[in-house]
């Protein structure tokens, strides 16, 4: 019953063949769905058609390998093309389009993920950098020679199986096998005798690979100057990877229902470390809420938007702010996730049993040119959310938290709110206002971003533990987490107590006591 379908689609294709291919002289009996045979260049044509589908789907359904290219798990995957070339796809970062070769076929190479084992295999053991080239040429070469043997299964069988179905007859069914082998080792062969090797020194990249360029420089220089380039990226790698362990090593404490914890992150500038730390506190210090003073983004661009997706992952809400990297193209895209609160123009959200009210910043500059507005612009901006939080206020539901980007906006929210955090100048701030209101700047969790490593000196990357008193809703106590960067290997976190708490003996509620292991609890005053 289940071949019934199969087998009337199957006629159907056959039939419309066959009357495509007779010649409109024929004459047909009944019974005879042949007629008279066709010319033989449309008989070929055809036979063709057939082939080539056939040849396509059998590539989809198993032409496709896994396997491991050094430190990396990879999947690689033959696809027709009119071009050739081949694509090699870095989730999320982009991607990266090579001129490799001429040919009817793509060569796709997906970097899943970085294996854990090897990669530590290779910090523990840096001399095997300098063998690492060849390691990765061997890798690909296997690869490439098992993909050859599995796409050579896939488009005889799939060709054959398609003239089997068409025409229903062993021997035409093992001719269009045959005529796809044929096509394929033709594309191979025209592969080969185009295979442009210097096709590496001009990619062409997408997605937030498009600022690559500027990170590892001119291509022609890495030619010149290889063994210094090598020895900098086996670095990159070697940081990377030390800094995920870092934040592994974090202090934990035990939990305390009395009090409420929220992550305070800022001005992640597309660093995909920052998620890995990030996920790593939330599940270490039992995060209740994280809260995001933005610049999330670089250039604020829609090919960017793909390096949000792991925030759908990191296990808590998410409390976002537009920063002046930010577009509205990226909080068109947050709005999106069910655990982000977009806030903006003042609105206000209810999170985790806090009151959050912010607004996204009033310029955007990604090519960090000198704003329009300045230092104007934003503090007007600041009074527009301080006039909310005063409504707020006299409607009886007043906000605990105020977030913005830009600290000038910050400023302008003093004696409306406890609590307002902000970020921007990738440095921390901790101020008590005139007005009662406490401003907290973050520093940049994501190291300044990918473009800290044109810098002398590594940024250091940031973020802040805040423990609030679960009936009052008020700061007591927060953790100041800070990890060295690239290249450094430090994790220092350090306990801070607002100057009100230190007045009083006995703190009504106080944050959780670190374990001894951990940095002990040092007060320090306000800038």
């Amino acid at each position: 019953m289940v071949r019934v379908p199969f087998r009337a689609a199957a006629d159907r294709v056959r039939h419309r063949l066959t009357r495509f291919t007779r010649p409109k002289s024929a004459a047909c009996t009944p019974g005879d769905l042949t007629g008279a045979a066709p010319k033989p260049y449309v008989r070929a044509l055809s036979m063709l058609a057939v082939v080539v589908i056939g040849a396509w789907l059998g590539l989809l359904a198993v032409g496709s390998i896994r396997t491991p290219v050094g430190p990396m798990d990879t999947n690689m995957t033959l696809r027709p093309s009119l071009t050739g070339g081949s694509k090699i796809n870095v989730s999320p970062l982009g991607a990266l389009e090579l001129d490799s070769h001429i040919a009817p076929l793509r060569l796709d190479v997906d970097v899943d993920r970085l294996d854990p084992v090897r990669s530590q295999a290779l910090v523990d053991q840096p001399e095997r950098f300098s063998g690492l080239q060849d390691e990765v040429t061997r890798d690909v070469a296997a690869g490439t020679r098992e993909l050859a043997v599995r796409s050579c299964v896939a488009v005889i069988s799939g060709a054959t199986a398609l003239g089997l179905v068409i025409y229903r007859r062993p021997r035409r069914a093992l001719a269009a096998g045959g005529l796809a082998l044929t096509l394929l080792a033709a594309s191979g062969v025209s592969a080969y005798a185009t295979w442009n090797p210097k096709s590496v020194l001009e990619p062409k990249f997408s997605g937030l690979l498009s600022s690559a360029p500027s990170l590892v420089g001119d291509a022609r220089s890495i030619v010149t100057e290889f063994d210094i380039y090598q020895q900098e990226l086996a670095r990159l790698v070697t940081n990377v990877t030390r800094l995920y362990d870092a934040t592994s090593t974090l202090p934990v404490y035990q939990p305390d229902p009395g009090t409420i914890r929220a992550l305070h992150v800022s001005d992640i500038h597309l660093n995909p470390a920052a998620w890995h730390i990030i996920a790593s506190l939330v599940e270490q210090y039992e995060i209740d809420v994280i809260i995001d003073s933005g610049d999330t983004m670089d250039h604020g661009s829609a090919a960017e938007n793909g390096f949000l997706d792991p925030i759908r992952d990191l296990g808590a809400p998410y409390v976002w702010v537009r920063g002046n990297h930010d577009s509205m193209v990226t909080q068109a895209y947050l709005e999106k996730f069910r655990n982000v609160r977009v806030l903006d123009d003042g609105r206000t959200v209810n999170v985790a049993g806090l009151r959050i009210a912010g607004t996204g910043d009033a310029q955007f500059t990604p090519d960090r040119s000198k704003p329009v507005g300045g230092k104007a612009a934003a503090e007007l901006e600041g009074m527009r959310l301080a006039t909310s939080l005063r409504d707020q206020e006299r409607a009886g539901t007043p906000v605990d938290i105020a977030v913005a980007h830009d600290p000038n906006t910050a400023r302008q929210t003093d004696g409306t709110v406890p609590l307002v955090l902000a970020g921007h100048l990738h440095n921390r701030i901790n101020e008590q206002l005139k007005g009662g209101t406490r401003l907290k700047v973050e520093g940049s969790t994501g190291g300044g971003g990918l473009r800290a490593v044109q810098n002398d000196k590594p940024e250091k990357v940031r973020a802040s533990v805040l423990y609030l008193d679960r009936s009052t809703r008020r700061l007591q106590a927060w953790d100041e987490i800070t990890l060295g960067g690239l290249g450094l290997t430090t994790a220092e976190v350090s306990r801070h107590l607002p100057e009100e708490n230190l007045k009083k003996d006995a703190p009504s509620s106080p944050a959780p006591t670190p374990s001894p292991t951990r940095s002990p609890a040092r007060p320090t005053p306000s800038p």
